[in-house]
């Protein structure tokens, strides 16, 4: 006997050894048949979804849940276009703080306002409190002189706005959050995540780098997976920093571990290890993307978050500790020395299965295609980040470089495994609206971001789902329904590939199920 059948639906599999599919059935949280191999069997229970279509649970592939989770609890000064404004919303948060005590700030853009603020004006405010300002790209932040007064060296002599390595020296002085704190987080953004059909996702750097919460960040997923209070199923990176050398043996080759010489693969369905997160460089909102061109109009062109020689070293170390790797990397400069660094890893040891990662791989000049894919290296981009600041990036890039943003069928035509992903709190995380903006090409003002790049609804569909799945080493268990897999379905109330593309992010996603027991409510049918 079934426990579940779902029925009356379009189940688009993914699989395409059975692509669609009108009945599943589900026991213990697997796919035990689709179509006549279930139809006939008795359940303990029949669902009649009226006509829906039925996805494999979306994967997003890139996410920073506790960050998410905090943010919404975080007085922010979005979207305050006025100096002033801003200032009016730190002073509330600094009157509900005692003398001494940090305030968090977060919804800061300097492209709001024009410039970016100073410590100066947020002194005027902030009343012997020490405020922490964090940009919007998770890539630089404001302080007071409260705060810069406690850093080392040049950085107390700054004017207030701390990028890359400077924001994170300041940000350790703020840290650590408790584990209630960052599993209370993650608990709220995990429902986010379910509500979008989103029903795993990778959660990219925990434990330090620039947006870790605490050096025992591990734990508050731990405690969550034990009090039955995970939403969904996460694979956390670990940040780079937090590996340390390690008196191996010799036969290992392992120069730096993290403790016990845990690494990729640990863990079981629903809480495990993934990737090592490793930073390149910065980001194009706060314009540290490291270019091999300055932004248009000035000579900055971005920067690196250490010196070349110990990122390749830091990427060489994890190759040859056994992880995968998931390498920050915005710019093409950026791109170009972690392509590098992962050639010399695999030259050093050859590990052909070992998935790793570029993550955002925001601008890619056309030469670098055919070395990703010679690489066997997957491009994880963020279709969001295009939609909601396409028209900024693109000025910021100029006519020549903007059609080399986020590309989708540039990386597809090389054979380069093409992941999708929503760097959520960045920008917004429905994985709808990023499938629409990988077929339009379309920002939200209706600019077309280099529509050659445009790719079809399937393809889109297949990078949240099953190269999301295989990105994360998930390939067996998840991605497509067949039978032996997860019974993780997002159910919606329209067929993406039936629907006009512009309609594709206004699809209601009616039910997420997760082990086949539903998320979130769907009306039901009795057996």
């Amino acid at each position: 006997m079934l426990c579940t059948r779902l029925t009356n639906a379009t189940f688009l599999t993914m699989d395409p050894g059975h692509p669609v599919a009108h009945d599943l059935g589900i026991w213990h949280g697997r796919i035990v048949g689709l179509d006549e191999a279930v139809t006939a069997l008795p359940a303990r229970e029949v669902v009649d979804l009226q006509g829906a279509t039925v996805l494999p649970g979306f994967i997003d592939s890139h996410v920073h849940l506790a960050w998410t989770g905090l943010k919404a609890t975080t007085p922010s000064v979005a979207p305050c276009a006025r100096v002033e404004d801003v200032l009016a919303v730190v002073a509330e948060a600094v009157a509900r703080k005692p003398r001494g005590a940090w305030v968090d700030i977060v919804g800061y853009d300097q492209r709001a306002l024009g410039r970016h603020l100073t410590a100066a004006e947020l002194d005027k405010v902030s009343d012997g409190r020490k405020v922490f300002m964090l940009h919007d790209s998770g890539h630089g932040c404001v302080v007071d002189t409260t705060v810069l007064d406690l850093l080392p060296g040049e950085l107390a002599h700054g004017e207030g706005f701390l990028a890359e390595s400077a924001m994170t020296t300041a940000r350790r002085l703020r840290l650590p959050y408790s584990q209630e704190e960052i599993a209370d987080a993650v608990e709220h953004a995990g429902r986010t995540c379910l509500a979008e059909g989103v029903t795993a996702c990778a959660e990219a750097g925990i434990g330090g780098g620039l947006l870790g919460n605490s050096p025992v960040e591990l734990g508050a997923y731990q405690l969550l997976r034990d009090q039955g209070r995970l939403p969904l199923r996460v694979q956390l990176m670990a940040a780079a920093d937090t590996l340390r050398p390690v008196a191996a043996h010799a036969s290992d080759g392992i120069p730096r571990a993290l403790d016990l010489g845990l690494r990729t693969g640990f863990g079981d369905d629903w809480l495990s290890l993934g990737a090592l997160k490793v930073y390149t460089d910065g980001g194009m909102m706060a314009r540290t993307a490291a270019l091999t061109r300055p932004y248009e109009g000035t000579d900055h062109a971005g920067e690196f978050q250490d010196s070349p020689e110990r990122i390749t070293d830091t990427i060489v170390d994890g190759h040859l500790a056994g992880w995968q790797l998931a390498v920050h990397a915005i710019g093409d400069r950026a791109a170009d020395l972690a392509l590098d660094a992962l050639e010399r890893a695999q030259r050093l040891r050859p590990r052909p299965t070992a998935r790793h990662r570029i993550e955002h791989a925001g601008l890619i000049r056309p030469d670098q295609l055919a070395r990703f894919a010679r690489l066997g290296v997957s491009a994880v981009v963020q279709p969001h980040f295009l939609r909601s600041f396409g028209d900024d990036y693109a000025a910021v890039m100029g006519p020549e470089r903007a059609p080399w943003m986020y590309r989708g069928r540039g990386f597809l035509d090389h054979g380069v495994t093409l992941v999708g992903s929503s760097d959520r709190p960045v920008t917004d995380g429905s994985p709808l609206k990023a499938v629409q903006f990988m077929v339009e090409r379309a920002s939200d003002s209706g600019a077309l971001i280099g529509p050659d790049e445009g790719i079809t609804v399937d393809e889109a569909l297949h990078a949240y789902t099953v190269a999301g799945a295989y990105a994360s080493h998930w390939d067996d268990t998840a991605g497509t329904l067949a039978p032996g897999r997860r019974a993780d379905l997002a159910v919606l109330g329209d067929d993406p590939r039936r629907v006009d593309p512009g309609r594709i992010g206004a699809i209601e996603v009616v039910a997420t199920y997760v082990d086949g027991r539903p998320a979130r409510g769907v009306r039901r049918a009795a057996a």
